[in-house]
């Protein structure tokens, strides 16, 4: 066992998907050996993750950003924290993490791994402070090769210590099961028969559920529901979107759920109106459902979903198409049904849990050993 300590440090314990995974590797970490331990950059209260890192044997912190905007003094107390609780080495999560985390992690002697979870347009103060922050990291992870494109334009990392360890998902959770869907079904008062779409993310601009609302919104009724999984700031305006567009009775707004494959059992199909992604853990959790997947053609998704396949690809914004491939799949059962076969059958070639906490494990090791001068060992 290794018994190096390796800090996760993430932007909240809020539910999303950079969350997650930061949770599924520091629970395989601490089962490999390592002590763990995850790290808050917001002020309280902790969000719901925070209990699930705990529950997993993963040591919970908090070293907060006091204000918005750039805080200098953040990279010495996070240094100070480091040093003090002996890291060996900082895997930062997405931008806000990386810009702080980093030299951070250099001043307190410490190994850098950054995970690029998404693609972030915005350019400006962040984007030169991330830059400058790239060039403490000893290995920079993107979750698709499109992401590992995006950052290699922007200049975020020297290429050399560029590379992709696709996102992967827990299969054995995320399988179909006839009695979830009965169960979640009956919940929310939707029909056996009833035709249901549905998402899961956080509520945000980003997202863009507004788009699947809209899509969605002249195929619904009685027999025909929307589900939405997920909180977020967006989350009272989707709401009095609904309401504006006549269909409050048919869409379910479900806020965070502790069930999510359940939820995704009681689809009929799954749908990501996203602006920008990475490689949502979303769509490869779905796809393991058995779900046929619509999908913005974004970030790394379309090298997730074959067209016509597994599901189908639209222009981000794209209301218009996004409703055709809606209907599509409504008119057509046996279509659907076909799709999301093949769908499962891609999820569990290519989306496994294992596979990625391997590969960032021996990712560690390659990284510790390089700083130590010592040979990697093999796991």
């Amino acid at each position: 066992m290794s018994g190096e300590h390796v800090a996760h440090i993430l932007s909240s314990f809020d539910l999303g998907g950079q969350e997650r995974v930061a949770l599924d590797l520091a629970a395989s970490q601490v089962r490999a050996g390592y002590r763990v331990t995850a790290v808050s950059l917001a002020p309280p209260p902790d969000g719901p993750l925070a209990a699930e890192f705990r529950a997993a044997g993963v040591a919970v912190d908090r070293v907060a950003r006091p204000r918005p905007g750039v805080d200098p003094l953040l990279v010495l107390r996070l240094a100070r924290w480091l040093r003090g609780h002996g890291v060996d080495l900082v895997h930062t999560h997405n931008r806000m993490p990386l810009i702080y985390g980093a030299p951070a992690a250099r001043l307190a002697g410490a190994a850098v791994v950054h995970t690029k979870h998404g693609n972030n347009p915005k350019g400006g103060t962040r984007l030169i402070a991330g830059n400058l922050a790239g060039r403490f990291v000893d290995a920079f992870v993107a979750v698709s090769p499109e992401t590992a494109a995006f950052a290699r334009r922007r200049k975020e990392v020297d290429v050399r210590r560029l590379m992709v360890i696709t996102n992967g998902v827990e299969l054995a959770r995320f399988r179909p099961d006839a009695a979830a869907r009965a169960r979640v079904r009956a919940e929310l008062g939707i029909a056996a028969g009833a035709w249901v779409v549905g998402t899961v993310g956080r509520i945000a601009v980003e997202k863009n559920q507004a788009l699947l609302v809209r899509a969605a919104a002249p195929l619904l009724g009685p027999q025909a529901r929307l589900i939405v999984v997920g909180a977020g700031p967006l989350l009272p305006s989707l709401s009095e979107l609904a309401a504006a567009l006549a269909i409050t009775p048919h869409v379910h707004l479900l806020g965070v759920r502790a069930d999510v494959p359940d939820v995704l059992n009681a689809l009929d199909a799954f749908v990501l109106s996203s602006d920008t992604e990475g490689l949502p853990l979303a769509i490869p959790e779905a796809m393991a459902v058995g779900l046929p997947v619509i999908s913005t053609s974004v970030g790394g998704i379309p090298t997730v979903i074959d067209e016509g396949q597994t599901g189908w690809l639209v222009p981000p914004g794209d209301e218009a198409r996004l409703r055709e491939r809606l209907a599509r799949l409504r008119d057509d059962p046996d279509l659907a049904r076909a799709c999301g076969g093949r769908a499962r059958a891609a999820a569990l070639a290519r989306f496994s849990a294992d596979r990625m906490r391997r590969e960032y494990i021996e990712l560690y090791e390659r990284v510790l050993a390089r700083r130590s001068g010592r040979p990697a060992r093999a796991r």
